[in-house]
């Protein structure tokens, strides 16, 4: 009982209530023991008078609003009906969670709703995390399961109860799935599949509809998962109990039979389902009972093929899948056999001869018709130990159909069973324990109650008095643990019920024994039970119904059950004729002749037993009572033998609408599935606990003396007997404060009267601190006052004064302004008059002078431009006489080049030993001198025709000089004539210019509407530009993200066949592990490489070696085969020249192109050919300067004739001369464009230089048989057949770590690509090619052999990218366009692609080690660390870490993960990935998906967890990750997104510190959380927690605030709550083009043991 001081004003109270079973109320008094009444207010603000009987009549207090809405029902302070109720309402409609802890059971509601917590990336945040430390889950329970069982290697059970409709059967299946994937690898293996691919078989054949549940099981299971010793699954076993047989054959209203039927009924279109000639459900009997043969929002024809596919799976083969659903098909068909009463009383029965269906029943099952219809309305009997044969009534063979309907079924259902068990054994040995899933039905109570809810509430009375029973072990274990005095805990036991069931003449035993009576009844059997727990013996457990005989009341643990006798002795006889079953046995179908062959052994019986004419003795064994008694016995005996843990589910209404809580359906349950039970055990002992470091954090302030954090237990033992004044109320344990119900309410009670005493004090003292100041400031203020009054005053005296003198000084100044202004008008006038006389002087002198100045200038011009005139005459002759002599000495210099260049004499002394070749190229000399001598007559001629032209340009210029003395000659007429023609001329002029100014206006205003025309246009065009941009960014972006998810699928599908490979390797180890025999001996690793088989045959020669040096023709010039022995790698390189050519060289293609005579005694070497080709190329460059020098002089001589031209024709007013004078300039003209020609024609000898530059170029992608140059095969490394194996042994398989690491990024796959190299060069494809497939699978091996080595996966990435990098810039696709780089000649293309996908492998590789080493330490770094110390000193709350039984204790604080942990692995791969010299896109890809992990690990943690989700924690938060940006930053990582992936955890984190009190904080909230998704901000506003008194819970008004907001933000977020921590960004390696490489270039240590390579 809570303690009366607590019954004060203000508290809160809780009153039963009809509708809503508990209401909550607030008292308006103290109470005071003897009070017979209590003023109460309800929360609707209705007063009402509770009457009060004694102090126990009390109603039952409420808890603090610090507690409401608590994740475990244990840790409230006052734990009663009413709390439960209230706080799994609270989390159920205001917090959307369905899972509530209450001690060890988890109580899960059914939301009737999809909900996106059952994701791979919720199973990945809840795997290896403690239950106490996340939000309740289904996912927690199963955790624990499994942790549990790895670590103390014991067998594990959870048990999972409810009525139908809670959502027994989805809490199974999930638990299921948990386990298949932590259970599996990441992926589900054959075993986890096979065991998730039970599911759907056993609900098509073992689920139905039911009024309360759409998808029931009408069965209970126990499903054992066994685990090897890895915690692998290797193995399920099944084991069903009592399935409702009777619902074959009858259901009742709105409710179907078994989902198989309706799933072969639509499915009977098929081809292969025509033969089960079935039709729709509504024609069968067995399926139109119930009236409702259709589900909403279910396709049975789709569930059929899910099951068909879970068949196949098992490894049922199609043929015998087809058996059974013939089976099933017979049972339908069996249903519609028309049995037809005869005989007077209808005392015998027939069935038609043509009956249909009986046809289809027995061809189904391969059985007679006729003996069949036979025994279906006979039966035989042994009387005086004869046989007879006795018909049986329309009513008995109607029953004998129906037994046989169910017995059909029974036996294919126990069929079904023992086959998935087959399929489901381990072939991996013997499991090393096991996880068992008991889903069973709940307590049952209906209208009419029959055998099979007395069977289920049998069974529920069972566990729950194992459910009691391990309650209390464990709260007992607890305060042994705690070393306390503790007494004996009293609890309720239901052993008298279950001893009124299946004790001594029990139920069970009266019922098994009126079976056995020949003519026992359901009636006879009552009358027993009513005289013997009735009349003789009263069982305080059973009565007797008021109203009728023929039933009977057990008061069961949960409620009062009232069962109808009618049917239970046939139900639990449950037998069948033997006759029947013969047939059955000599059924043509085997499958049909196997179910009932088991009939031989009894034992084997499960579901009902055979009648025959002589009755079995002991037959009582073979009742459905006895069996279920059995395995229900079995039962309890393998959860006692095993750790259990308890999913208790709930139907939170019987409208099946998603979010709707019914109280008083909840409290009903609440009542049968033992919560409440739960509750009363922790009730009668100390149900609140406390460590010591949390009382003292949260109690502080009451505690009395030095107040230290480490001498906590200390001060809480010396204060707490102050407070609490009855030792029985707490009690002391080695770490932990034990509290009786209500104490930790008194104590809240207590702290917040101090709280509110300091309150006060601390209020006396600001207010009285407030009044003085206020009185000062008062004082101040009068003072004040006074002094700006007293000078106001005296300012109002002084300014009288001083307008007084104001006065007399205006006055005086406006009588001296009259006077000095009629001055000033008298002085304006004078001076104004003398201004414009002085003027008109001065104007007069001006203009004098303007006169005389512009007499000056004419004279001035007219002089120069005499002077002028002269001048430019005689320059232009100076200019012309320099041009001629100038162009003389150029052609004299140009005829003693060209004697130059034709002597002979002159390419001897350049060439020496080139006689007969310049004697040709002399030929092609003279062929061009001839061509020069052409172009100078053509000079001449241009010569003698520009003196010409300047012979009449001087003689127009005389007749310019005499023209001016003809002028006086010219009659008057004439100038009349000429003065009238310019009149004319004028007008003419004036008319044009008025033509020409309209013309210009309509110009003006045609360019005006051409420029808004084109304005218009280009808006038009910058539009349509923008639109056109914007649809190529959405399609570019479009292929970028399809581009990008291809490239996920495939890099997903390599990490996936990498780990098949895995997989395989594994298996083919254990396979020769079982194979080795004693006497086997390890081979060389290096055999294990799949190296590529060479070829048989002989390498072909190349055309090198075809030719022998004795026909060489510098013998000489060729060392000896001891000369041409190469050098070893390591030793120094020496230089040395061989040169081998073929006979045909494209040399002689050009001197036959160039008409060059070959001589076979004298063969040109190239050296030679280059001195002729450098003599030609000097002779060509100076006759192209002569050539460019002419053209520039003939054209500037060409614009010096148009000048003057231009001045002659302008004064020259012949028309005839004018036209002379232009042909002529257009001759000129085309002579100039001839010349252009010629001078085009001289260039093309260029072209020699290009011809030449070829033919020392070789040709190696025409003919690529053709041997490669010497210069192109320099610098490379050979490496002998004999050597390729040892080579990559030493250099990739057997490599050290410490040498690999020391040598230069990239050694290896130098060396291997110089070796490749060498081999291609020598024509050696076959043996190139698989020295490059060896290297590939080496560097394979190597990763596998080091796969959790950072530093070796680095440097084998770095050598794969490397080698692609290099065979692919010497692939012939990149060599076309490079005339440096030699392509390679052998198709390595398939190659370059198994080395890109092993570049992939190894960044996938060397993510996954890290992401591994991350992963333990990702969520106590950055979560749970105290980076900022004593930041969450006080943050201790209510009920916070409360350690449960058997979970792993804490990490100590010293070993406790930190960032720093974090950044050192982070450190770790940015030094390898640095040492290794990676480029920095492929580095930043890295840790951009690091980051995302650290990200959504985090992320998830935080929104599973309220103990995270406070401002001080939010705080540490942010501050760990600071420090992650900061070393990113300070790495240059954060171009590539690493930060930006932070941005989801940093605003949950800002959520948490920001206000959530207004809406103005809400909008503030949506706008800045847009990283977030609306489930993910609601989420962490329902679980964060004050961690002070300072802070406050989140409103529910807040909460639909951010709602509302949220719904009108189109972000496009996915729906899921919880980020995807497996997701894998794409990897793109960035292509460099390597270098040319070169042998001389590398410093290969002798430690690699390479020696045997030789420079070539």
């Amino acid at each position: 009982m809570a303690t009366l001081e607590l019954y004060s004003k203000g508290a809160s109270v809780w009153i039963s209530d009809p509708n809503a079973v508990w209401v909550s109320a607030q008292l308006l008094q103290d109470y005071s023991p003897g009070e017979k009444h209590l003023l109460l207010e309800l929360s609707n603000g209705k007063e009402v008078h509770y009457p009060v009987g004694s102090p126990s009549d009390l109603p039952p207090l409420g808890n603090p609003d610090i507690l409401e809405g608590e994740n475990d029902l244990t840790a409230l302070s006052f734990l009663h009906e009413p709390a439960v109720l209230h706080n799994l309402r609270v989390r159920f409609l205001d917090y959307s969670s369905i899972y509530t802890y209450c001690g060890i059971v988890l109580v899960a509601i059914n939301p009737y709703d999809q909900l996106p917590i059952y994701g791979e990336e919720v199973i990945d945040a809840y795997s290896g995390q403690d239950m106490a430390d996340m939000e309740p889950h289904i996912f927690s329970v199963a955790e624990e399961a499994y942790r549990t069982m790895t670590r103390e290697e014991k067998n594990q059970s959870i048990i999972i109860s409810g009525e139908s409709g809670s959502g027994k059967t989805v809490s199974a299946k999930f638990c299921m799935r948990y386990f298949a994937v932590v259970g599996g690898a990441a992926q589900q293996t054959s075993v986890e599949e096979r065991v998730l691919a039970s599911n759907p078989i056993m609900e098509s054949i073992g689920n139905a509809k039911t009024t309360r549940n759409d998808n029931s099981s009408r069965f209970g299971k126990y499903i054992a998962i066994g685990f090897g010793r890895k915690g692998d699954i290797i193995g399920a076993n099944m084991r069903t109990y009592l399935l409702e047989k009777s619902r074959v054959v009858f259901q009742a209203s709105a409710e179907r039979n078994y989902h198989i039927f309706y799933q072969l009924c639509a499915s009977r279109e098929l081809p292969e389902m025509r033969s089960l000639k079935l039709d729709a459900p509504e024609h069968f009997r067995y399926t139109n009972r119930g009236g409702e043969t259709q589900i909403p929002g279910t396709d049975d024809l789709s569930d059929l093929e899910r099951t068909r596919n879970a068949f196949t799976i098992l490894g049922v083969q199609p043929d015998q899948q087809m058996e059974l659903f013939r089976i099933l098909s017979a049972v339908l068909h069996l249903g519609n056999v028309n049995i037809q009463a005869s005989g007077r009383s209808s005392d015998r029965s027939y069935i038609d001869v043509d009956d249909r269906s009986l046809a289809v029943f027995s061809k189904l099952l391969g059985v007679e018709g006729p003996q069949m219809a036979h025994w279906l309305c006979h039966r035989r009997l042994a009387v005086g130990g004869e046989m007879l044969v006795k018909p049986m009534s329309g009513q008995q063979a109607v029953e004998a159909r129906d037994a046989l309907a169910k017995h059909i079924y029974g036996q294919l259902f126990t069929w079904t069973v023992h086959r998935l068990n087959s399929a489901l054994r381990t072939q991996r040995g013997q499991a090393r324990s096991f996880i068992g899933v008991l889903d069973i039905y709940g307590f049952e109570t209906f209208d009419r109650n029959s055998f099979e809810q007395f069977c289920i509430n049998y069974a529920n009375e069972k566990l729950q008095q194992q459910f009691n029973r391990h309650v209390f072990h464990l709260e007992q274990e607890e305060y042994v643990r705690e070393e306390l005095a503790w007494s004996r805990i009293e609890f309720s036991d239901n052993q008298q019920c279950i001893n009124l069931i299946e004790g001594q003449l029990g139920l069970f035993d009266l019922l098994d024994e009126e079976c056995r009576m020949p003519k026992g009844s359901d009636e006879s059997w009552v009358r027993k039970l009513y005289n013997q727990h009735l009349a003789s013996k009263p069982h305080p457990h059973f009565q007797k119904p008021r109203l009728s005989n023929s039933a009977f009341i057990v008061l069961h643990f949960a409620d009062m059950v009232q069962y109808e006798c009618d049917g239970f002795l046939d139900k639990n006889r449950d037998t069948v004729f033997e006759e029947l079953v013969n047939i059955l046995k000599a059924s043509q179908s085997e499958l049909v002749a196997e179910l009932f062959q088991q009939q031989e052994n009894p034992s084997t019986v499960a579901n009902g037993s055979v009648r025959s004419g002589k009755r079995a003795t002991r037959e009582h064994k073979l009742t459905v009572g006895f069996q279920f008694r059995q395995s229900l016995q079995m039962l309890m005996d393998t959860l006692n033998s095993t750790t259990p843990h308890y999913v208790r589910c709930i139907k939170p209404n019987d409208l099946k609408e998603p979010f709707m809580f019914d109280p008083k359906r909840t409290v009903q349950q609440l009542r049968a599935c033992g919560v409440l039970e739960t509750i009363r055990i922790s009730a009668a002992g100390y149900p609140s606990r406390w460590t010591y470091e949390e009382f003292f954090s949260r109690y502080r302030l009451l505690l009395q003396g030095p107040q230290i954090q480490e001498q906590a237990q200390a001060s809480c033992r010396r204060s707490l007997p102050q407070l609490i004044s009855d030792p029985d109320q707490y009690c002391f344990g080695k770490t932990k404060i034990f509290f009786r119900a209500g104490q930790v309410a008194l104590l809240e009670r207590l702290r917040a009267e101090r709280l509110r005493g300091a309150a006060v004090i601390i209020q006396s003292r600001v207010r009285g601190w407030l009044s003085r100041i206020r009185y000062t400031r008062i004082l101040w203020a009068t003072v004040t006052i006074q002094r700006y009054s007293r000078g106001s005053l005296a300012r109002r005296l002084a300014l009288t004064l001083r307008y007084t003198k104001a006065a007399l000084v205006i006055q005086k100044t406006c009588r001296m302004v009259v006077v000095r202004r009629l001055f000033l008008v008298i002085r304006q006038a004078t001076v104004t008059i003398q201004a414009f006389t002085r003027g008109t002087l001065a104007r007069r002198r001006y203009r004098l002078l303007v006169a005389e100045r512009a007499a000056v200038l004419l004279q001035a011009g007219v002089r120069g431009w005499l002077a002028r005139q002269a001048y430019r005459r005689v320059r232009a002759a100076v200019v012309f006489m320099q041009c001629c002599v100038r162009r003389r000495a150029a052609r004299r210099e140009l005829l003693k080049l060209k004697t130059e260049a034709r002597s002979v004499e002159r390419y001897r002394e350049l060439n020496k030993g080139m006689e007969v070749k310049l004697m040709q190229l002399q030929l092609r000399a003279d062929q061009e001198a001839r061509e020069s001598a052409a172009l100078r007559e053509t000079l001449h001629a241009a010569s003698a025709e520009l003196g010409a032209l300047r012979v009449t340009v001087q003689r127009l210029e005389s007749q310019k000089h005499e023209k001016p003395q003809l002028c006086p000659a010219v009659s008057e007429k004439e100038v009349e004539k000429r003065r009238r023609a310019e009149d004319k001329a004028a007008q003419e002029i004036l008319q044009l210019t008025q033509e020409l100014q309209a013309l210009q206006t309509e110009k003006n205003s045609l360019c005006k509407e051409r420029a808004d025309l084109s304005t218009r246009f280009l808006e038009q065009e910058k539009a349509e530009e923008e639109r056109v941009h914007q649809a190529v960014s959405q399609a570019s972006a479009a292929l970028r993200l399809e581009l990008d998810e291809e490239r996920r699928k495939y890099q997903g599908l390599l990490r996936e066949f990498t780990r098949l490979e895995q997989r395989y390797d594994n298996l083919r180890e254990m396979s020769l592990l079982t194979e080795r025999t004693p006497g086997h001996r390890r081979t060389d690793s290096t055999q294990s490489l799949s190296l590529e088989p060479l070829s048989p045959s002989a390498t072909p020669l190349s055309p090198q070696s075809l030719t022998p040096l004795s026909l060489s023709p510098f013998p000489s010039a060729f060392p000896s085969p001891e000369e041409l022995r190469r050098v070893s790698v390591t030793s120094p390189c020496l230089e040395r020249r061989v040169s081998v050519r073929s006979s045909d060289t494209p040399m002689d293609q050009l001197m036959e192109k160039m008409d060059v005579a070959k001589d076979p005694a004298v063969k040109m070497r190239g050296e030679d050919l280059a001195h002729a080709y450098d003599a030609v190329r000097l002779a060509n460059k100076l006759l192209e300067s002569q050539l460019r020098n002419q053209r520039d002089q003939w054209e500037e001589e060409l614009e010096a004739l148009r000048c003057q031209l231009s001045q002659a024709v302008s004064g020259c007013s012949s028309a005839a001369q004018r036209q002379e004078l232009q042909e002529l300039l257009e001759a000129r003209e085309q002579e100039c464009v001839k010349l252009r020609r010629e001078l085009k024609e001289l260039r093309n000898t260029v072209s020699l230089r290009r011809l030449l530059t070829q033919a020392l170029t070789p040709e190696t992608l025409s003919s690529p048989s053709r041997p490669k140059p010497a210069a192109a095969c320099a610098g490379l490394l050979e490496c002998r057949k004999r050597d390729e194996t040892k080579l990559i042994k030493n250099l990739v398989t057997d490599i050290r770590v410490d040498s690999a690491l020391s040598l230069p990024p990239g050694l290896p796959a130098s060396v291997l690509f110089l070796c490749v190299r060498q081999a291609d060069c020598s024509g050696d494809q076959t043996r190139a090619r698989s020295l490059c497939s060896a290297a590939v699978t080496a560097m394979k091996a190597a990763l596998k052999k080091r796969s959790n080595d950072v530093d070796m996966t680095a440097l084998w990435l770095k050598n794969a990218c490397v080698l692609h990098d290099l065979l692919t810039r010497h692939s012939p696709k990149q060599t076309l366009d490079s005339h440096e780089l030699v392509p390679l000649t052998t198709d390595l293309n398939d190659l370059i692609r198994a080395l890109s996908d092993l570049c992939i492998q190894a960044y996938q590789q060397l993510l996954s080690i890290t992401e591994t080493r991350l992963q333990n330490i990702i969520v106590p770094a950055l979560l749970e660390s105290e980076t900022i110390p004593g930041l969450s000193g006080s943050a201790a709350k209510l009920g916070t870490s409360k350690k449960r039984a058997g979970s792993d204790p804490r990490t100590a604080a010293g070993d406790a993960p930190s960032m720093a942990s974090v950044l050192r692995e982070l450190g770790t791969l940015h030094t390898a990935l640095s040492h290794q010299a990676l480029p920095p896109t492929l580095m930043e890809q890295a840790f951009h998906q690091l980051t995302y992990l650290i990200s959504a690990s985090a992320l998830n943690s935080l929104l599973l967890r309220k103990d995270v989700c406070c401002w001080s924690r939010g705080m540490q938060i942010r501050y760990n990750v600071s420090l992650l940006e900061e070393w990113l930053r300070s790495r240059g990582l954060q171009a590539g997104g690493a930060v930006a992936t932070l941005e989801p955890l940093i605003q949950a984190v800002q959520l948490l510190q920001a206000g959530k009190k207004t809406e103005a904080d809400a909008q503030a909230l949506v706008q800045t959380c847009t990283a977030l998704s609306s489930q993910q901000i609601v989420k962490i506003l329902t679980l964060y927690t004050p961690n002070s008194d300072l802070d406050e819970r989140v409103t529910l008004n807040f909460i639909r605030t951010v709602q509302g907001l949220l719904k009108g933000r189109s972000d496009g977020q996915p729906p899921q709550l919880l980020m995807d921590v497996r997701r894998v960004f794409p990897v793109t390696f960035p292509y460099l083009p390597p270098a040319v490489l070169h042998a001389d270039q590398f410093v290969i240590p002798d430690s690699l043991k390479i020696s045997f390579l030789r420079r070539a």
